[in-house]
């Protein structure tokens, strides 16, 4: 089972970082979406350890461009397991 932390800070401005634990090595996809479910940019897509882990988010899309304040979530799906948190972009 992944296990995500919150996002800190949350809200951000410009960056967050992302935590989390994997209790066994699986390929790991991090995602993040905006309020509209519409994909913002993948941030992580590759196998990973088992173990804590961390990324940091720019608040950028996937074009590299700055996205608007306001509500995005991140899901984290690993092997067979997915996992969600909500973060507060504030400009």
């Amino acid at each position: 089972m992944v296990l995500p932390h919150q996002n800190y800070p949350n809200p951000f401005n410009p960056t967050t970082t992302i935590a989390f634990d994997l209790p066994v090595a699986s390929s790991v996809e991090l995602t993040v979406y905006n309020i509209a479910g519409q994909k913002v940019k993948t941030l992580l897509d590759e196998y990973r350890k088992a173990g804590s882990h961390e990324l940091t988010w720019n608040g950028a899309s996937a074009t590299g461009q700055a996205v608007s304040s306001g509500l995005y979530f991140y899901r984290i799906n690993a092997g067979e397991e997915t996992a969600t948190g909500k973060m507060i972009l504030m400009k």
